[in-house]
């Protein structure tokens, strides 16, 4: 029964494996903001709606399209990870806030949008490696050192 509680793969593999699927959602997500990339509207477009239709000023519409474009580059890479991974949150929690939470928890069939789900689960994501950290695969670890272990969780399951 040990191997119910057992990893199967390392901690540093499975927070790689996240950041990599949230640098590709934010990476689309923010090239639709900044470039028009994917069907997206391009940067005035998205600055002009969030402030017109949203209230958002100006100024926070750049920085949350950037944040969305260049968070993804860096969750991939592993570069600032937690730093990227708290700013995410704080850009899905306005999101939800202020567009998706009138729409219900469910994505599917609100004929007013999207509801706040897929958010919520992008923030839960990027709340592992705020929390965690972007694990040793990663150029944060590179550059500024870290856990020596490979799994830094082992010793809490150890206790119980």
């Amino acid at each position: 029964m040990k191997s119910l509680t057992k990893p199967f793969i390392p901690t540093s593999t499975v927070l790689l494996l996240v950041r990599l699927l949230l640098g590709v959602v934010f990476i689309f997500h923010g090239g639709q903001k900044v470039f028009g990339w994917f069907g997206g509207y391009g940067l005035t477009a998205t600055v002009g709606f969030f402030s017109q239709n949203l209230g958002i000023p100006a100024w926070l519409g750049y920085v949350a399209s950037f944040a969305e474009f260049l968070g993804g580059i860096g969750l991939i890479v592993g570069f600032l990870s937690r730093i990227w991974a708290i700013g995410l949150v704080i850009n899905m929690l306005v999101a939800i806030f202020t567009v998706h939470l009138a729409n219900g928890f469910s994505n599917g069939g609100n004929p007013n949008g999207p509801g706040y789900e897929y958010n919520l689960a992008l923030i839960v994501l990027s709340l592992v490696i705020a929390l965690l950290g972007p694990g040793t695969l990663s150029l944060d670890h590179v550059i500024f050192g870290g856990a020596k272990s490979e799994d830094h969780l082992g010793h809490l399951s150890a206790a119980h």
